[in-house]
């Protein structure tokens, strides 16, 4: 006879966020990153949490999550980018030297010339790809450990950056370039609804979708009505986040020299919404192809693969040092990017900018849940890190905080969040 006397399963299999198939590490860090924003809100006396906030904290983020969702392969590969603050520097320095003396001196292209934005954004993303690829072929082939390359990166790319310009700001730049960084390049409250519908109904068709996948090869699924939960969640949080930005209203004054600028007299009583900015538009864009890479591609496959087992994954067949280069390649492309939304939002290019963006962009990174180990992160763990980071250090500012005490914070933060990551990972295991 069979034993029943035990036909209920564990209450941890039944529970409400097992069903719902949620992590509970980013549910964690979900929930801290609530509560930071409430308790800086409290503090802040209600200007924390403010649409006005909100929306500069997101277009301060987005530079460092761009890069973030590069150095996820980077480290999941068992590597580290120390250049990539540097690197952000010398794609900047390139395209500011590009748009406003290479081009009007060679081509008789100038600012605003309809051309002049695209070959600037073409010429930093090439000259990101070729240095993170150089920086890659030096681990990969020639067996330099990536610490100490991009340790040199770190101060070769930082000077190159310097010379190309002199050391002096390069300003002002093209103003289509412009539209990429903050409140220069906005959608509008039209457009960011309309971006923001296609947005959800593509989230929530994914997650439908990945649902249909898993029964037709037969993997265990949610029950429906979580999947519908989620769905509604997801759906909810998007069209959230652009009602947040829609509610932040373009200044009165701004608003005018809008006006004057065209010729026109603004109507009286006239408001109009940021919307969705531009950058972040793109750092969405980077996120889902980065996503895409890792879950759909044979090149995910074989980063993920590698740093889980990298003896394993050469004997394999896999060419694990092509495999550095392209990681560094892409590494170096994000930071071009990254270079033109932080560009972009100075409106020109500066000696220091990407100053100590490395340790910012490993750092979220790691907090992200990225394992130093090698073999797992997640895109949106690195963006939702790079969140948390500039969170508090918005935070603290707005408090009055020094700056030694909010790197002081930053630092124990960062510590603490790695030796979280260790405990969690270590009872893993032990399951």
């Amino acid at each position: 006879m069979s034993d029943t006397t035990n036909l209920s399963p564990p209450a941890a299999e039944t529970s409400f966020i097992k069903k719902l198939g949620l992590d509970t590490r980013l549910l964690g860090m979900v929930a801290a990153f609530i509560v930071l924003c409430l308790l800086f809100n409290l503090i802040t006396d209600g200007r924390f949490l403010t649409p006005r906030n909100i929306f500069n904290l997101t277009i301060q983020t987005v530079s460092v999550a761009i890069m973030a969702c590069g150095m996820v392969f980077v480290i999941v590969n068992r590597h580290i980018d120390l250049s990539v603050g540097a690197l952000l520097a010398t794609c900047s320095a390139v395209m500011a030297m590009t748009q406003t003396v290479i081009l009007p001196e060679m081509l008789g292209f100038g600012l605003n010339h309809p051309a002049t934005w695209i070959i600037t954004i073409l010429v930093g993303i090439v000259t990101g790809a070729l240095i993170g690829a150089f920086q890659g072929w030096l681990v990969g082939y020639l067996g330099i450990p990536a610490f100490i390359v991009t340790l040199g990166g770190f101060l070769v790319w930082r000077n190159v950056a310097w010379f190309l310009t002199n050391g002096a700001t390069i300003g002002p730049l093209d103003g289509t370039f412009l539209i990429f960084g903050g409140t220069n390049g906005t959608l509008g409250a039209s457009l960011s609804w309309a971006v923001g519908i296609v947005l959800a109904v593509a989230a929530v068709a994914a997650m439908w979708a990945g649902r249909r996948a898993k029964l037709r090869h037969g993997f265990e699924v949610k029950p429906v009505w979580a999947e519908g939960w989620m769905s509604g969640l997801a759906a909810a949080a998007i069209l959230g986040f652009i009602a947040i930005l829609n509610a932040y209203q373009i200044p009165t004054r701004r608003l005018e020299r809008m006006f004057e600028a065209q010729g026109e007299v603004m109507p009286e009583g006239f408001t109009q919404a940021y919307g969705l900015p531009i950058s972040v538009f793109i750092l969405i864009a980077v996120a889902i192809v980065m996503t895409l890479i890792a879950r759909r591609t044979r090149l995910g496959r074989y980063i993920f693969a590698t740093g889980g087992n990298p003896d394993a994954a050469e004997l394999s067949g896999i060419n694990t040092r092509l495999l550095t280069v392209k990681i560094f390649a892409i590494m170096g492309i994000l930071c071009a990017i990254s270079a033109v939304v932080a560009s972009a939002r100075l409106a020109n290019h500066t000696n220091d900018i990407g100053t100590l963006d490395e340790l910012r962009v490993i750092a979220a990174a790691v907090i992200g849940g990225t394992a130093l180990a090698g073999g797992a992160g997640t895109i949106y763990g690195a963006i939702l890190g790079a969140l948390i980071m500039q969170s508090l250090q918005s935070g603290m500012a707005m408090v009055g905080m020094p700056t030694p005490y909010q790197n002081i914070v930053v630092g124990v933060v960062l510590v603490l969040a790695v030796l979280i990551d260790t405990i969690y990972r270590k009872r893993l295991g032990a399951r």
